[in-house]
């Protein structure tokens, strides 16, 4: 299965190909790099260099180059949401648009078992209660939130917790029960345990290699099956879904879809899995390439 992203009214991807991408959020472009790339541009050498910003690396590092030096921070409208977008060191820009079919699956389980809930017209309130690991801007957290969930965003980064409470305000949002956790996510799950608390759902995001807020170091390959284990031991009688993303290369979504398995032995529904992708910006009528951007594998009750 692949899960593409079209062009829409605040995001496109203009062109790609020979490492970088050219992207439109808003109305400000950005060309960066992308080795997923691996392909002929199709735009000129002069659309590409006429970008509001240029990111470059140089050595280890690398930089923006900025027409304007004002251009810090700007909002787009996307998915429903309204996010900040802010170049960053890392090349990122706070933003991963090729989510937006996964936020749609997120959105329409929540609001569905929302329903269920209402039509049952239950004595006591029941509540969907998801948590969200290494939760970054906080996109996935917002679209279960505003579907009606109650959220946990749990990450190791003060600045992305505060970028991710701004897209809350951004959105109108910052009123929702989301509780914000700034932690490593091996730890919290743990102590989670250990508090006998439960979630409907489980959202995770894994880096390739990553440290925590007191340095605490993560590699995949130590530290994933662990903690996806660990997350299964959080769920609920009867879960709504688990997913997982990946941007670690090397990897395969079937290597993530077996992690899952075990859930559609326990609780039946049924398991998805396959890549996320980009469509660029097509001529007239006709679709553009598919630039892929991720791996996912995501069960759900069904």
């Amino acid at each position: 299965m692949i899960l593409i992203t079209k062009p829409n009214k605040d995001y496109e991807l203009l062109d790609s190909g020979e490492g970088e991408k050219l992207e439109r959020f808003g109305n400000v472009v950005l060309s960066r790099p992308d080795p997923q790339a691996l392909w002929r541009k199709k735009m000129s050498e002069k659309e590409w260099k006429s970008a509001d910003a240029i990111f470059s690396r140089e050595g280890q590092d690398g930089k923006w180059k900025k027409k304007v030096s004002t251009l810090e921070k700007w909002k787009i409208d996307f998915a429903g949401l309204n996010f900040s977008i802010k170049p960053t060191a890392f090349k990122h820009t706070g933003l991963f648009p090729e989510q937006a079919s996964n936020w749609e699956w997120m959105r329409g389980l929540v609001t569905k078992e929302i329903n269920e809930i209402n039509k049952k017209e239950a004595k006591e309130i029941l509540e969907i209660e998801i948590l969200n690991l290494f939760g970054y801007t906080g996109g996935a957290t917002l679209v279960c939130a505003q579907a009606g969930a109650k959220v946990t965003h749990v990450d190791s980064s003060k600045s992305a917790i505060t970028w991710a409470r701004e897209n809350a305000e951004n959105s109108e949002l910052k009123d929702k029960p989301i509780r914000w956790i700034e932690d490593d996510a091996r730890d919290f799950v743990k102590r989670e345990i250990k508090r006998e608390r439960k979630y409907d759902a489980i959202i995770m995001d894994p880096p390739a290699f990553g440290h925590g807020p007191k340095r605490e170091l993560w590699k995949i390959e130590n530290d994933f099956i662990n903690l996806v284990e660990d997350c299964i031991k959080l769920l609920s009688e009867k879960p709504l879904f688990f997913i997982i993303n990946g941007y670690s290369a090397g990897y395969s979504a079937i290597a993530y879809e077996n992690n899952l398995k075990i859930l559609e032995e326990r609780f039946g529904g049924k398991i998805e899995m396959g890549e996320l992708a980009i469509e660029e910006k097509g001529e007239e009528k006709d679709s553009g390439r598919l630039l892929p951007c991720g791996i996912f594998a995501r069960w759900s009750r069904g």
